[in-house]
């Protein structure tokens, strides 16, 4: 971009999987990219081009840069950790017990590391695009800025918003998100977006959802909440304002088609009719539920009542194909059908998540094709069983989830390479975590 030097790339000998209109596998194929755009895919006259750069894939498997719908980056240094007092013994008590303490804990320093290494992984595990949903109470004002030199400095893209609630002091991070969706706005970079983030129904008054819708439809400025996830957020929200929770968003403006509602695992038929006919997007995070002893969260529901559904890893990781894999495994347990779900939680990783971002970015993603942005990766992954369009899905599950990348290009630069991370180095920030984590832990309380 600007007025630097224009540079070019050209994957060859690549198994290339497209996810275009067509849905094409192209067998030793190339990629040929300028500057951050794919121009050019398909069994390419190699000769002809002069590239400043060449990868041969040696017949590796190359894909769209996944997208991850929904993600806590700060919840890294929980790993391991067990906080003091009494063990949460149900929804309520875990965030009370654990993740209210921790991310009140967290410095801006913890914050960026925490990021830092969360964004590494989803490298490293062929993740290019990341939705954020933060919160660190401590060092709220500011802390989006911390998230965001992460992103940059791993080189992915984000869309990033603040946790609104009440559980500390009435309405903390409004004026986060108002700073941080107006800075977006002026940067004139894609790299990373904003939407305004608020916790959940239970914890937001009316008084602070009023501010939240005002200040984010002024803005034109997409809702990423949670709603729904656990029976205590409806029943707690039908015993103080009566209303079911989706309600409490729709009559203040805050559905709509770049509003992301999180999880939705109790919402009623009605409230999944509203999420469809508001064109809102609902991103589901089966492990996540599972690690929370929740209930299965109706999807196959959400799909036939028309909801474009996502799937995110809701910091339990920066890994997304092994959610898909999760949710379908989940849905044939619950129902128990092995039938189900199997296509659906692949369409819902490859195509509902693209359509998510190209929602909240203005450059196109998700495929290989000419004029997309050029998000790719090379798994270390030769496929050994035939490689078709009606066969990709269990490859992905079976075979490329369980695989490194070899080489993740985001925005056009190389970020992993030979599996490792390319610019940052990447022992000395794990060393650096390990110190954090250990003095965070020990602030906890």
């Amino acid at each position: 971009g600007g007025n630097s030097v224009m540079t070019s790339l050209l994957i060859t000998n690549a198994q290339v999987v497209t996810l275009d209109d067509e849905n094409r596998v192209i067998d030793g194929g190339s990629v040929y990219v300028v500057d951050d755009k794919i121009v050019d895919v398909g069994n390419l006259d190699v000769e002809a081009l002069k590239p400043d750069r060449t990868i041969d894939a040696g017949g590796k498997l190359l894909m769209p840069g996944l997208i991850i719908a929904h993600h806590h980056l700060y919840s890294m240094f929980a790993r391991g950790f067990t906080p003091p007092g009494p063990a949460a013994t149900n929804f309520d008590e875990n965030l009370r017990f654990l993740w209210w303490k921790l991310d009140a804990a967290l410095d801006s320093d913890d914050v960026y590391y925490s990021a830092l290494l969360a964004l590494m992984d989803a490298a490293l595990a062929g993740c290019t695009t990341v939705v954020d949903h933060h919160a660190s109470p401590s060092c709220c004002d500011g802390s989006l800025d911390w998230v965001e030199r992460a992103f940059t400095d791993v080189g992915l893209s984000g869309c990033l918003c603040y946790e609104v609630s009440d559980r500390n002091k009435p309405g903390e991070g409004i004026e986060e998100n108002e700073r941080f969706i107006r800075k977006c706005r002026e940067s004139g970079s894609d790299q990373v977006a904003a939407m305004f983030g608020l916790h959940a129904s239970m914890t937001l008054s009316d008084d602070t959802l009023d501010r939240c819708a005002a200040i984010g439809n002024e803005l034109g400025a997409g809702f990423h909440v949670h709603a729904a996830e656990d029976a205590i957020d409806v029943k707690t929200t039908r015993e103080r304002y009566g209303k079911r929770v989706l309600d409490r968003f729709h009559e203040r403006g805050m559905t709509g088609h770049k509003s992301i509602f999180v999880h939705g695992t109790h919402l009623e038929p009605g409230e999944m009719k509203l999420l469809a006919e508001t064109d809102s997007m609902l991103v589901s995070n089966p492990e996540s539920n599972m690690n929370n002893g929740l209930a299965v969260s109706p999807v196959l529901d959400f799909l036939d009542h028309g909801v474009l559904v996502g799937i995110g890893t809701d910091g339990m990781s920066s890994h997304v194909i092994s959610q898909a894999r999760a949710l379908y495994m989940h849905q044939r347990t619950l129902h128990r059908d092995p039938t189900l779900a199997f296509g659906e939680s692949c369409d819902i990783l490859l195509r509902n998540n693209r359509r998510i971002a190209n929602r909240l970015f203005s450059e196109p993603r998700g495929s290989i094709v000419k004029g997309q942005l050029a998000d790719l990766v090379i798994y270390n992954y030769v496929p050994f069983t035939p490689l078709r369009p009606d066969t990709l899905f269990g490859h992905l599950l079976f075979g490329i989830g369980f695989s490194r990348a070899h080489t993740t290009i985001a925005r056009g630069k190389a970020v992993v390479e030979n599996g490792s991370m390319l610019k940052l180095h990447e022992n000395e920030v794990r060393a650096h975590c390990v110190e954090r984590a250990a003095a965070l832990w020990s602030r906890i309380r």
